[in-house]
């Protein structure tokens, strides 16, 4: 086994042996979904988030690919994919750079009032255990149950494609 190789399996590991739910995808190490719940004390606080992870062969060399399967309101989330910029992350992230949602950052810059607010919505309507479940069944069935009237828009569709 190369190092990489070993590497992947090692941290993967750590992974599942530690609090996270952790799921693999297609029965290996590379692809997988793990819950977050939102930190204490923070907007997030009391959400639960299902990140998709994939590692590429050449991990830990190249950085993984991971994305937001359910929605949630960041200036550095993509809305509509889920996709996160590891690079953004890495570096001091502001809302003046690169952020991957300008609706977000801008809301947060202008009016943290209502950035607040509509984070704790997206957290109450997209991160709730319940609805982590529902949207899992909604795309095995094809359906859903969110008209765009009930919505507001028309955007409802699970997020998660990651952003390789």
């Amino acid at each position: 086994m190369s190092s990489p190789s070993k590497r992947r399996e090692m941290d993967v590991m750590k992974l599942m042996m530690s609090d996270y739910n952790v799921e693999t995808i297609n029965d290996g190490l590379n692809e997988f979904n793990v819950d977050f719940h939102g930190p204490k004390e923070s907007l997030y606080e009391g959400g639960i988030w299902k990140i998709r992870v994939e590692l590429p062969d050449a991990y830990p060399y190249k950085s993984p690919s991971i994305g937001f399967v359910n929605k949630i309101f960041h200036p550095n989330v993509d809305e509509l994919s889920g996709s996160v910029c590891l690079d953004v992350i890495n570096q001091s992230w502001s809302p003046m750079f690169d952020p991957l949602n300008g609706d977000a950052a801008s809301l947060m810059m202008k009016d943290r009032e209502k950035y607040d607010k509509k984070v704790k919505e997206y957290c109450e309507r997209y991160a709730k255990r319940e609805n982590i479940m529902n949207y899992k069944a909604e795309e095995q069935s094809g359906e859903e149950d969110i008209s765009e009237e009930e919505s507001g828009s028309s955007d409802n569709d699970i997020a998660g494609h990651v952003d390789p």
